[in-house]
């Protein structure tokens, strides 16, 4: 398997936007939880496209499910419903606190249409000033100007000119600080979770359970951004499943369309009527090719089978990097729930995950990071046992290379 070979690395930064500095390998095919480079180098991964190939690379029943609906009805505008957003509406409502749905394509997306849904229902039953929306340190849900605002890190959201206002950002797991924080202005508290992107941290239980308590005391909602949690990733259809908590809304996308872009957000009827006709849309969202795609992934993902085997695998990461980090010494933890994993860097590593990401690669091996001190794995929930232990083997090579310096 070969690519390409007139396009090149260098090509990027001719023709793209610098906003990203990708590897240098391009990959071509992927099958499973393997892929291939345009040199015909394979590659194990553990980054599931940053937690969204929920079932490998190519997958039989996402690719049979695209090819049929792509032959029959690829697109309508929204004057029309269809059936694959009828059925994948009906599949979530059913499958969850929902009684109703809105379509988009991305996670920013599904967090943008949460949030104004937000702020329209506090103006609608309690009026203008009810507006502060309450977000947390670190926090990410996505890169629309609305959702960086609302995400907890300044890096993202700086130098783009006068923010939206009234956000509040606060400590995450800080029942204090929430306690402070919060009036009867709160309109809404956001947040994952679990943290992906702010270094795979788990919200305490308690934590939550004041998010619930004082929401409800003020009446403001809670919005849980389950963008990268959902969808199986725990070992739960959704993060929220293992809480004792259930949110007012909950935004999908990611591993929702396993690969495919597609985005949900979901919530209550009496919530939901506050977005009447006109006040918010997507031109693509709930298209049939995506949600058909939709529907394939919860077919596969959402049974008893895939779901406990995704935590079989944890528990195999688990033990092989707890196995790595007796011989080389290199994290204080590992954290996260299901395959959303961080391994955590110890004092003597700090800030280094990216030079493990690196060295990853050169022994065939895809990663990810959250922030400077975590490496993140968000493998396929069905990779085989087999490249487990064999990307396992290559990470332990890699951590060897790094500590050899």
């Amino acid at each position: 398997m070969s690519g390409n070979k007139n396009l090149t690395r260098a090509q990027f930064d001719e023709v793209m936007v610098p906003n990203y500095a990708p590897s240098a390998v391009i990959p071509v095919k992927g099958e499973g939880s393997r892929v291939w480079d345009q040199e015909g180098k394979e590659f194990i991964d553990f980054a599931g496209g940053i937690a969204v190939n929920c079932l490998g690379h190519c997958h039989p029943a996402l690719t049979g499910a695209l090819q049929e609906q792509g032959n029959k009805l690829w697109h309508l505008a929204n004057v029309m419903t269809n059936e694959p957003a009828l059925e994948l509406a009906t599949r979530l409502t059913s499958s969850t606190f929902a009684e109703k749905v809105y379509f988009a394509n991305s996670g920013a997306e599904a967090n943008e249409a949460a949030l104004k849904l937000a702020r329209r229902y506090a103006l609608d039953k309690f009026g203008a000033e009810k507006d502060q929306i309450i977000a947390f340190d670190k926090a990410f849900h996505g890169r629309t100007f609305f959702t960086v605002s609302v995400g907890g890190q300044a890096a993202y959201s700086d130098g783009f000119g006068p923010k939206p206002q009234s956000i509040t950002h606060l400590p995450f797991n800080d029942v204090a600080a929430l306690e402070a924080a919060i009036s009867d202005n709160t309109c809404a508290i956001m947040l994952e979770p679990l943290q992906g992107e702010g270094g795979i941290i788990d919200a305490d239980p308690e934590f939550l359970k004041a998010v619930r308590s004082l929401a409800d005391k003020h009446n403001a909602l809670v919005i849980f951004d389950e963008v990268q949690t959902g969808v199986g990733r725990t070992g739960e259809l959704f993060a929220y499943m293992s809480t004792d908590v259930v949110p007012d809304i909950l935004t999908s996308a990611k591993a929702l369309g396993g690969g495919f872009p597609i985005a949900a957000m979901l919530t209550t009827t009496e919530i939901a009527k506050h977005l009447k006709i006109g006040t918010h849309g997507s031109t693509y969202g709930g298209n049939p090719l995506a949600c058909a795609v939709g529907n394939a992934v919860l077919e596969v993902v959402n049974n008893e089978e895939t779901l406990a085997g995704v935590k079989q695998r944890e528990q195999m990461f688990r033990d092989g990097l707890t196995k790595i980090n007796d011989k080389y010494d290199v994290f204080s933890e590992v954290r996260g729930k299901g395959l959303l994993i961080g391994a955590v860097l110890n004092s003597k590593f700090e800030g280094r995950a990216r030079d493990f990401l690196v060295a990853s690669v050169g022994e065939g091996l895809m990663s990810l990071i959250a922030g400077a001190n975590v490496v993140r794995f968000t493998p396929s929930l069905v990779i085989p046992e087999a490249d487990i232990k064999e990307g396992l083997e290559r990470f332990e090579r890699a951590v060897a290379k790094v500590v050899a310096g």
